[in-house]
């Protein structure tokens, strides 16, 4: 049931998934039917596959499913893109930067509608689901206006690249790469991510579609597919985001065959504090981390503290943690209002926020400190709602070693805190999984921060700031266990989905070398 409270709450009028059903079907009839959405191969939509039911996390109701091919219509449409990519690859650049540069534009005009799906798909609040979308149009523009340079003495790849995301960041992160990759003259290739996205991911490869960009678009599970879209022999390149689990499976397969790669997999991304005291700064950066309920793979879920401090640590982060809001990211009082302004919604689905419980209550159960718990009564929800999939922020001191959250992203709306003496116990703490995409360390003196962060296993270090994928020139990649293939972000994603000249050693962590760029 729904929490008791003083106002009732209402969806906000033309947001249903309904209106947003609708306003695909006008927007994209070619790609959505009444009953369904269809895939994308060989240049034409269609209506395979098994359509499976899908609900959405925000409220439990139903909402399109994916329509999940077999493995022999996957390496068809692999096949087809291979034929797509050997006239692609032949495309003058100036061309394709203008068929993508139309595409972008196709994606300005639907930006509303592109976040509303991620709304109801993904649970995304709408400053976030607005966020994504713009962080996807406005990185591949800086794309357009960098590739001549970029691609200078470079040729695209023999054969397409094959993309496999997670469901997080469906436009900024995987619409941004097929169409950078595309702009870089391969066809390419995406798999809707099984938990959400499907609709988002429809409408803007449709939009992308009808300028001409060779991209392919099918549904189906990872394990009945990989063997296309991982192993295939017309496959140029494999970019996968996601868990180190499903990574370690294409990586031994990628490095069995040789094949180009881009994997980023996920790390206990770490805050430290050490011989620190501007504790104002600190306060509105950790309510910050709590963006999107840490859903991200560069979320901050561990903080690192020195013991000595710890008293004041927590007379910053507790009311940071209490001042977070969260709920339906639709539901407002009066028809009128703006759109609630959220820290997050729900986590994926509610077998995900049962996880996170059960994980949360066996922690405490042998030995974790519960410091705070949120409570769903105070979430903004609209009366009656579902709240299967909804999980407050908790707050967890010293999880036990055996327990997932001591050494794991939880990727959920769950901090874990450790407390430390030295210098040797806070580089530890903070390097328990093994390789991190990003870190960050606040202390007060810059010379202790210069010895300590290279010493930190993450591939981007704040100094009292928190770090993010980055855009643009920015450069990503990542130590140990959470990327293997070659570093992405600027030059380095063109050089990555591109062949330069021979021999060439791509900046990257790879299975026999490891080379940071310069």
């Amino acid at each position: 049931m729904a929490p008791t409270r003083t106002r009732t709450l209402t969806l906000k009028p033309g947001t249903a998934w309904g209106d947003a059903w609708q306003r695909c079907l006008a927007a994209a009839p070619e790609a959505f039917q009444d009953d369904r959405v269809l895939n994308l191969w060989d240049g034409t939509w269609h209506r395979d596959g098994r359509a499976l039911p899908a609900t959405t996390p925000v409220d439990g109701t139903p909402i399109a499913g994916p329509p999940r091919l077999d493995a022999t219509i996957a390496h068809q449409a692999v096949r087809a893109s291979l034929d797509q990519h050997r006239g692609w690859r032949h495309i003058a650049l100036p061309e394709r930067r203008a068929r993508v540069s139309a595409t972008l534009d196709a994606l300005c005009e639907h930006r509303g509608l592109l976040a509303l799906l991620l709304v109801w798909e993904i649970g995304k609040p709408w400053r976030l689901a607005q966020a994504d979308v713009d962080r996807a149009i406005d990185g591949v523009r800086w794309y357009v206006d960098e590739i001549d340079r970029m691609a200078e003495g470079r040729t695209p790849l023999p054969g397409p690249v094959s993309n496999i995301a997670s469901w997080n960041y469906p436009m900024s992160v995987l619409a941004h790469a097929l169409l950078v990759q595309a702009l870089a003259g391969n066809a390419v290739i995406a798999k809707t991510p099984t938990d959400g996205g499907l609709a988002c991911l429809t409408l803007a490869c449709a939009l992308a579609a009808r300028e001409g960009i060779p991209v392919t678009l099918v549904s189906g599970s990872g394990g009945e597919l990989s063997e296309a879209l991982v192993r295939a022999p017309e496959i140029g390149c494999v970019s996968f985001v996601g868990g180190r689990d499903t990574g370690a499976r294409v990586a031994t397969a990628v490095a069995d065959l040789g094949k180009r790669h881009i994997l980023e997999q996920e790390g206990l991304n770490a805050w430290g504090i050490w011989n620190f005291t501007d504790w104002d700064a600190l306060a509105p950066l950790i309510r910050k981390t709590f963006d999107y309920g840490k859903q991200r793979c560069t979320a901050y879920p561990r903080f690192v503290v020195q013991r000595s401090s710890f008293d004041a640590f927590l007379s910053v982060y507790l009311p940071a943690v209490r001042a977070i809001r969260m709920g339906h990211p639709l539901a407002v009082e009066h028809p009128s209002d703006q759109l609630p302004d959220l820290d997050f919604g729900p986590l994926i689905n509610a077998a995900k926020a049962k996880e996170l419980a059960d994980q949360v209550a066996e922690a405490i159960d042998r030995g974790a400190v519960p410091l705070h718990r949120g409570d769903l009564a105070d979430g903004h929800f609209l009366p009656g709602q579902d709240l299967s999939a909804y999980a407050a922020p908790v707050t967890l001191l010293n999880p036990p070693s055996i327990s997932p959250l001591h050494h794991a992203e939880p990727f959920g709306p769950v901090d874990t805190l450790v407390l430390v003496d030295t210098e040797a116990e806070l580089l530890a703490a903070m390097n328990a999984s093994n390789g991190a995409l990003v870190a960050t360390l606040s202390c007060d003196d810059p010379a202790t921060y210069a010895r300590l962060a290279p010493q930190i296993r993450a591939f981007k270090t704040g100094h009292g700031t928190p770090r993010s994928r980055g855009d643009r020139d920015e450069l990503f990649g990542g130590f140990g266990a959470s990327w293997r293939g070659a570093f992405v972000g600027g030059d380095l994603l063109i050089r990555a989905v591109t062949e330069g000249p021979h021999p060439e050693r791509l900046p990257g962590n790879f299975p026999d070398y490891h080379l940071m760029p310069n």
